[in-house]
């Protein structure tokens, strides 16, 4: 009888909350909402901080730069389609996360 008694109250408990842990909305599937990334400054930006950027990788942030460096501060985005490796549709990628200062 103790035996069925004590079946029971842990059933009842671990229903209940007790000892099972109810996990939270974030983790029941729903995603927390990524956080945006800060804007890069396209005339201020490093090579490494252009590398973090979708479809850019080491070499093209150094040819940023280097463009940067060569013809002056960035004026317009679009300017970006006259680095070597860059083309409309990387483009329109990087516009929502590049500003210029």
């Amino acid at each position: 009888m103790r035996r069925i008694v004590l079946v029971l109250l842990l059933l009842g408990l671990s229903t209940s909350g007790g000892l099972c842990h109810e996990p939270s909305p974030a983790t029941k599937g729903e995603a927390a909402a990524p956080a945006a990334p800060a804007p890069v400054d396209l005339n201020a930006a490093s090579p490494e901080q252009l590398d973090a950027l979708p479809g850019i990788g080491p070499a093209l942030a150094a040819r940023i730069v280097a463009y940067r460096d060569e013809h002056g501060p960035f004026t317009k985005i679009e300017q970006l389609n006259d680095v070597k490796g860059i083309g409309a549709r990387t483009l329109e990628k990087l516009r929502p996360l590049l500003i210029l200062q």
